[in-house]
């Protein structure tokens, strides 16, 4: 029987390595990266090779979002940034895992773990696809996943800073409604964001 194929959102950070590794187990993945390496460098991008290396992830995809960000936090409440970002990932994401004829959306978010993954903001962000979303690491605490990470050996490159956080808010909203968003998404040209987003996007193949 043929394993389901799933498109990997991977940050670089802690989470999503092992959502990779506990998801890898049943599906083939391709990893997502989405970089913001105009504003922060490569670092997160090489952070996420390494990981796939580790992983045994052979194709990994970057695309640079660094100019919708700086456009989402300019032009929308920045309170919602955090759920505009992932709502845009999503968007982008849909289109590449229909690209590669994947099954499912697979993620390293987690119920609560932060104040922008509150169970309101999660039921936001995933009306921006149609697509299926794999969350395996939804009922985890931090201290589960870091000790997965580590027996993994992901956690030695994953440690530190959390990049998309750069141009995010000190108080994210935690109850988003649905309405809130879409008001805030109208001072966006999302579908040119997206094109623009998808134009730029670099396809990788990683050797151990």
């Amino acid at each position: 029987m043929q394993k389901p194929k799933g498109l990997l959102l991977l940050s670089g950070g802690i989470d999503s390595p092992v959502a990779a590794y506990l998801v890898g187990r049943k599906a083939e993945l391709i990893a997502l990266h989405f970089s913001n390496e105009k504003i922060t460098g490569k670092e997160s991008i090489e952070k996420s090779k390494q990981l796939c290396r580790v992983l045994g992830i052979k194709k990994f995809i970057v695309i640079d979002i660094s100019d919708q960000l700086a456009e989402i936090a300019s032009k929308c409440k920045h309170a919602y940034y955090f759920v505009l970002m992932r709502r845009i990932m999503y968007r982008i994401a849909e289109r590449i895992a229909k690209q590669e004829q994947c099954d499912f959306i697979a993620t390293g978010e987690s119920l609560g773990q932060v104040s922008s993954q509150t169970l309101a903001n999660l039921v936001a962000i995933s009306q921006a696809t149609n697509m299926p979303i794999v969350r395996p690491l939804l009922g985890f605490d931090k201290e589960e996943t870091i000790k997965i990470a580590k027996q993994i050996g992901t956690f030695e490159i994953s440690k530190g800073k959390e990049m998309c956080d750069v141009l995010g808010p000190k108080h994210p909203i935690t109850r988003a409604s649905i309405a809130r968003v879409l008001e805030e998404e109208s001072k966006l040209e999302l579908e040119s964001m997206v094109e623009t987003a998808l134009s730029a996007a670099q396809t990788l193949f990683i050797e151990k």
